[in-house]
């Protein structure tokens, strides 16, 4: 097998600059959805990722037409870069017809698997062993097409991660998996989850190269991606990155979170992704005060269109309820 060169990230001015406008257009989707909740016109749970967007965009953006991913509750932002519209991701999270999965469930669940988005389940870590399914096919078809399975720190603690991980080792299968460490599963600590200081740590007896980086910095988690999808492109097997981040809302809007200490919230807020990529284009001489402004006036309109979109979209019919639960015979 060849070895892989050192992938060559894509660094121009106006690939940094769309980097951005994704960040900050999941920030910003992720904080009107807080504001919908609150106003109840959102069905179900609300599980911000508000301060992971550098997980998210770090390990997508530079993934192929063809590869797979599968995110989880937190993963609007992969959702978001994959390519799903805000219109219909936002009429998804609202329970109408023009949603991804036409009404019948929340973001977590559904996916597009045009775009190669599969969603999980509410088990968390279920997807995984479907990320290993998915590879296996890739490879048995001699493609150079990888998936990317995404998991928190308490999911690392489910036989499915260890099966999946282990299981993709012995096969040397190419998937990227992604552990999102915000340092809680719901209100239990990480300290609480595992004798060892990490999950990198945890998982490199499976046999795989396993990284454990600073999980607001995009420009570090986007070359070490680089680098780990570039070894799978070869055919030489899985790699595990683990992020090391924080959730700065509780485990769901009705969450208080008061179980954490205000002075760790206050210190990992001030290590803000998207203020932190901000300072490195200002450094280059790309952003300025006035094309900061223009990039959050077009955010906000677009979701300011998703959010009419998504109002002014129909609710499913009780008769809908039996479509397409089976296929087609």
């Amino acid at each position: 097998m060849m070895q892989p060169k050192e992938p060559k990230l894509d660094i121009s001015p106006e690939v940094l600059l769309e980097i951005y406008y994704c960040m900050l257009l999941c920030r910003r989707f992720e904080e009107r959805l807080a504001a919908l909740y609150k106003q109840g016109k959102i069905l179900g749970g609300i599980f911000s990722g508000i301060g992971q967007e550098a997980v998210s965009l770090g390990t997508c953006f530079d993934l192929l037409p063809g590869d797979a991913v599968f995110p989880l509750h937190r993963d609007i932002g992969v959702v978001l870069t994959r390519g799903v519209d805000p219109k219909v991701l936002l009429a998804q999270i609202m329970g109408k017809t023009t949603g991804m999965s036409r009404g019948k469930a929340d973001y977590l669940h559904g996916g597009d698997p045009e775009l190669g988005i599969y969603g999980s389940t509410s088990m968390l870590g279920s997807s995984l062993p479907l990320a290993c399914g998915a590879a296996l096919a890739f490879k048995l078809k001699l493609t150079n097409h990888v998936a990317v399975a995404y998991i928190g720190d308490g999911g690392t603690s489910r036989g499915d991660f260890h099966e999946a991980v282990n299981f993709a080792a012995v096969q040397r299968l190419p998937v990227i998996f992604v552990v999102e460490n915000n340092q809680y599963a719901y209100s239990t600590p990480i300290e609480k989850q595992m004798a060892v200081a990490n999950v990198a740590e945890r998982s490199s007896g499976y046999g795989l190269p396993t990284h454990s980086v600073g999980g607001n910095d995009i420009l570090e988690i986007r070359h070490l991606m680089a680098r780990c999808v570039e070894r799978a492109r070869h055919w030489l097997g899985p790699s595990l990155i683990e992020c090391q981040t924080y959730r700065w809302h509780g485990h769901s809007e009705h969450d208080d979170a008061s179980y954490r200490e205000t002075e760790e919230y206050l210190e990992w807020k001030s290590r803000d992704p998207i203020p932190r990529y901000q300072a490195y284009l200002r450094e280059k001489d790309l952003l300025t005060d006035n094309v900061a402004q223009r990039y959050l006036d077009q955010v906000n309109a677009e979701i300011d269109a998703a959010l009419e979109f998504a109002e002014k979209s129909p609710f499913p019919e009780p008769e809908e309820a039996s479509e397409g639960v089976f296929a087609d015979t």
